[in-house]
């Protein structure tokens, strides 16, 4: 996926910083980071919050002063997660992203992690993403992502599939821990039932003429910012994005209705609700790629069958990410429960959305 992402030549340029961050004794080079980026500010009047909604990654805000105005965000990547994302790729997904004003900006990398742009706004909850009016807004936004060029005359691929058969690979076969292995062989699928099941996705999702375009991957609720003021919403966190099926994008954000900490797929975005939020995103991404406005019936329709097949692909792609998380995060989460869930929704919706056909 690296291959594709053409960062554009008027990104500024992103420096790389010599420091390695102790994520349970933090400050001292969090220090030497915000050195380097506000030399005004004096170190000993440096606070820093810790915010707890991620779970690839440890987050930090460091600011100066009562109100959090002008924050420097300094993020930790997880143990191990350099196994399951490319480096190398989220920063270029973050320049490109930025340049087209769809992104804060990059301040640094440093050895084990970057640090960048707060973005004034609320993070949403899964309540907020069900909103109609939300829902539109966010819609409008994706599109905007999607029709992003940004491959330099490649045709570009997908990695969905290699992707997942190199977390594949990553899943662990045992647990030291008994209990955690026991779950693991009552309660997972065999390896053999998740090979035969990948075969099948590829086999049946990759022939449904969903185009190829740059993709977030990521689109839950805490990924999504919302401006009051400017009455608009912004994505964050660019780890998994990349060259991806369009479907796949948005039925990954559908699933993301369920919540995170509390699952409920009850939540699932009904047919009439998701027709409306695919009718306004298809308006702003032909909008975007210049083919006017109008929007068929049956585009509608293609669209709807494509994301919800596609939606398979993320309940899977996430079950397997979640086994690696068991294994190596240091996250107070609950990985092994949360690959539970998501491959019983898998199996779950399996012959409902298999069986949509296309418009005749």
């Amino acid at each position: 996926m690296a291959n594709y992402i053409h960062v554009p030549d008027e990104a500024p340029a992103v420096p790389k910083i010599d420091v390695t961050l102790d994520e349970n004794d933090y400050r001292s080079g969090a220090l030497r980071l915000i050195k380097e980026l506000r030399p005004f500010w004096k170190p000993s009047e440096v606070k820093m919050k810790f915010f707890t909604d991620g779970i690839t990654n440890k987050l930090l805000g460091c600011y100066v002063g009562g109100v959090m105005q002008d924050v420097v965000l300094v993020r930790i990547y997880g143990n191990k997660t350099e196994l399951f994302v490319d480096r190398e790729n989220e920063v270029k997904s973050f320049r490109t992203l930025h340049a087209h004003r769809c992104a804060p900006r990059l301040y640094c990398t440093f050895n084990n992690g970057l640090c960048y742009e707060f973005l004034q706004g609320q993070a949403l909850e899964p309540e907020h993403i069900r909103s109609l009016p939300m829902s539109r807004l966010i819609a409008r936004q994706l599109a905007k992502y999607h029709a992003i060029h940004a491959h330099n005359g490649w045709v570009p691929q997908s990695d969905l599939w290699l992707t997942m058969g190199k977390y594949f690979a990553l899943v662990p076969k045992f647990f030291q821990d008994p209990e955690m292995n026991m779950r693991l062989n009552s309660e997972v699928p065999s390896r053999r039932r998740l090979r035969e099941e990948m075969v099948w996705m590829q086999q049946s999702l990759s022939v449904l003429g969903s185009p190829v375009v740059l993709c977030h991957n990521d689109l839950l609720c805490k990924n999504i910012i919302y401006n009051q003021q400017g009455e608009n919403v912004k994505f964050i966190d660019y780890e998994y994005a990349g060259y991806n099926y369009q479907a796949y994008d948005i039925g990954n954000h559908f699933n993301e209705f369920a919540g995170l900490n509390e699952v409920d797929y009850s939540h699932y975005p009904e047919r009439s609700l998701q027709l409306q939020w695919l009718r306004s995103y298809l308006e702003a991404y032909k909008e975007h790629k210049g083919q006017g406005s109008e929007v068929t019936e049956t585009e509608v329709e293609v669209l709807y069958v494509q994301v919800n097949r596609f939606s398979l692909a993320s309940h899977f792609f996430w079950g397997l990410w979640a086994l690696i998380q068991a294994e190596f995060s240091t996250i107070d989460f609950d990985f092994l429960g949360y690959a539970v869930l998501r491959f019983s929704q898998y199996f779950k919706m399996k012959p409902e959305v298999a069986a949509l056909n296309f418009p005749e």
